[in-house]
């Protein structure tokens, strides 16, 4: 019966295997940049733990040769998964010249890439979401077959910028699927004091689209609703909005102490959903991983992360003389 899960969804088993090790890959590079932080070695780190089933099952929903991303600073594995690499992950931990998000400026997290349609995303949060009713605006205007994907956490979901950006999407029909993370704490505000109603996908109705809501922690459940509402951009039928549900498992970020604002007993419950864990579980039932074969993804999974982090220790720093470079106009 699990077997027909992926096959009823039109993915094969190579495809969720691959699903899976972008996930378990995202862990990893995520783990080894807290290592390399608390070691003085990296500045910051902001954190994917929890959430790669919504960013890999989303990102394997969408056209990698087409779309366009407007991601948030929690998804590594969104962006792994449209072309990013480990080494441009740790050259980006690091600050080097070589980073292809900034060359260095930004901080780890502020994902931007011309070779992926990845579009930058900033600091205040939210401000993707405009981004991407923008892209969706373009592509509707070229008659271009493109969606235009952009993701938040819920706490950007009482924005200004996200009722904007809703309500120009729905006017004009466009489309863009805008995805709320919700990982039940805004820094550490719990959602209960941040979101009345307790629901995102509700707001969607006041915007004239489907609102959608699915258990984040099963990557085939989010591939299933984002690829839905890509087949009713694509088809002239506008934006929907998804709200996928999940549990932050480390601190907001190297600089948080989440011991402030809730419960150890609560974080180590939630592990018990890990999604790593669940579709992990998942494969073995359907007898697509053994113990032989997770051995050699491990491995082959350490060595990349390694060779990442040895690569981009070694690279050349950004020249002091390009500082203000793509600041100021030339």
């Amino acid at each position: 019966m699990g077997n027909e899960r992926h096959k009823t969804l039109g993915l094969s088993d190579e495809q969720v295997l691959d699903m899976y090790r972008y996930m378990l890959l995202a862990r990893k590079i995520d783990e080894r940049m807290w290592l390399l932080n608390r070691a003085g070695k990296i500045p910051f780190v902001i954190s994917c733990q929890g959430q790669e089933a919504i960013q890999v099952g989303a990102a394997f929903a969408l056209d990698r040769e087409k779309d366009w991303l407007c991601p948030y600073y929690r998804d590594l594995g969104m962006v792994l998964v449209f072309g990013q690499s480990a080494r441009d992950q740790m050259l980006s931990a690091f600050a080097k010249a070589e980073d292809p998000n900034s060359g260095g400026r930004q901080m780890p997290g502020h994902y931007g890439d011309r070779r992926f349609r990845i579009v930058s995303g900033s600091s205040p949060v939210t401000t993707q979401l405009l981004h991407a009713v923008g892209v969706a605006l373009a592509a509707k205007m070229d008659q271009k077959d493109i969606v235009s994907f952009t993701s938040f956490g819920e706490g950007s979901s009482n924005q200004g910028d996200f009722h904007e950006g809703l309500n120009f999407a729905g006017v004009h029909n466009l489309p863009v699927i805008f995805m709320c993370e919700n990982n039940k704490y805004a820094i550490s505000v719990p959602v209960e004091k941040q979101l009345a109603g307790g629901s995102v996908a509700a707001r969607a109705q006041g915007y004239g689209m489907p609102g959608v809501q699915v258990d984040g922690n099963d990557p085939l459940k989010v591939f299933e609703a984002v690829k839905t509402a890509a087949d009713r951009a694509r088809c002239g039928q506008g934006p929907t909005l998804i709200e996928a549900s999940s549990y932050r498992l480390v601190p907001h970020s190297s600089d948080d102490d989440d011991r402030s604002y809730r419960r150890t007993e609560e974080v180590e419950e939630a592990r018990k959903n890990d999604p790593l864990v669940q579709f992990q579980k998942y494969l073995q039932e359907t007898g697509l991983l053994n113990k032989e074969k997770e051995k050699l993804l491990d491995q082959e999974i350490n060595k990349e992360v390694d060779d990442a982090t040895d690569y981009a220790e070694q690279a050349p720093d950004p020249d002091p003389a390009q500082t203000y470079t793509h600041v100021y106009a030339e």
